[in-house]
């Protein structure tokens, strides 16, 4: 049942993705030779006009092969052959773009039928960090050393990914609109870890204005997770464990639908929550996509953005067969990358 779920979700987000390339390729009038969901071996395919259109047999990946992308072409609708403003739309603006489209599509759907959390505080904990520092009940919190928060889970963010025994300097507002600034140190509570001592948490949705507030609030707030979790990476502040890979996130995915069918209490339940719970993996995997995508890494959206910027500015082409060697060799390294995080997956999944 997971793998199945996990084989959609990741189908529905590479589609959006690699659709976002077919539809500003043909908007621009660049020949489409091949338009593919997954690799390898094609299970259906056909072809209509210029187009050859494959469902293949591995669900991981896709591609949308234009004509003079990587080749010579004397087409005048080669991808090769147009101003280099249309190809940074076509390979960058595009894919990256429907997945933060499809995210805040998903975000909007998932706000609306489980509620939002704004940053304001329904409880704080009597001789708690916060007590002391002054913190009430209904207090919203406005900012985490000076960076701005809307949702309750970027305190829990922060926390999580920071040292959680340092002060925090929190910048509030209370009920009636009066703003002060606080400094929190975090106490020790009987599990031997720091805390606050506060809780938020989530409240139902208001209607459309706040679907569509709170829906782009989401997609920011895994945009800044995804970031923060980037940096960390390179920054060597996150374990080889911490890495998830698509049978990590099988694994992750196959528990929380234990969970939801623990807590249902009928059929009916069990479905919405899955629904729901798919949707959330669609909305925190999509913005990773695109995210991803955007870093300048040959083979990657991204490494073909800095080479047309270089292009742009040089106003002259680079030699195709230079840049394609590079690519191969970005190409190279992602799948050793891929390899390497499949084996770290099934260490950690089954061991």
């Amino acid at each position: 049942m997971s793998i199945i779920l996990i084989i959609l979700i990741f189908g529905i987000i590479v589609f959006f993705h690699e659709f976002g390339h077919f539809l500003f390729a043909k908007l621009n009038h660049i020949a489409v030779n091949e338009f593919s969901i997954g690799m390898g071996p094609a299970i259906v395919s056909f072809k209509k006009k210029e187009t050859k259109y494959s469902l293949r047999i591995f669900p991981i990946g896709g591609y949308c092969m234009m004509e003079g992308e990587d080749e010579e072409s004397d087409s005048e609708n080669a991808f090769s052959n147009k101003p280099v403003w249309v190809r940074m739309l076509v390979v960058v603006v595009a894919g990256p773009l429907f997945n933060f489209i499809l995210a805040f599509i998903f975000a909007i759907i998932l706000v609306h039928f489980t509620g939002c959390d704004p940053a304001t505080l329904y409880y704080v904990a009597p001789d708690s960090a916060a007590e002391e520092a002054g913190i009430a009940e209904g207090d919203t919190i406005l900012e985490i050393n000076g960076d701005k928060i809307y949702n309750y889970r970027e305190l829990l963010l922060y926390m999580q990914l920071n040292d959680a025994s340092k002060p925090v300097e929190l910048t509030m507002v209370t009920p009636d609109g009066d703003e002060y600034v606080t400094v929190v140190s975090p106490k020790l509570d009987k599990n031997g870890e720091y805390k606050l001592g506060v809780i938020g948490g989530y409240v139902e949705s208001e209607g459309i204005g706040t679907d569509l507030k709170y829906g782009a609030l989401e997609l920011r707030y895994w945009f800044k997770a995804t970031i923060t979790s980037l940096k960390m990476i390179f920054t060597g502040g996150v374990s080889s464990d911490d890495i998830m890979g698509p049978v990590g996130v099988g694994g992750a995915f196959d528990d929380v639908l234990d969970e939801v069918k623990e807590a249902s209490t009928t059929k009916k339940e069990e479905v919405i929550n899955i629904i729901l719970n798919m949707l959330n993996w669609c909305i925190l995997l999509s913005v990773n996509l695109g995210v991803m995508n955007l870093l300048p890494i040959p083979a990657l959206d991204g490494g073909r953005l800095l080479f047309l910027i270089i292009e742009a500015v040089r106003r002259k082409k680079i030699p195709q067969d230079k840049e394609a060697f590079v690519n191969f060799i970005g190409f190279v390294l992602l799948i050793i990358l891929m390899i390497v995080v499949f084996f770290n997956d099934i260490k950690n999944v089954f061991f």
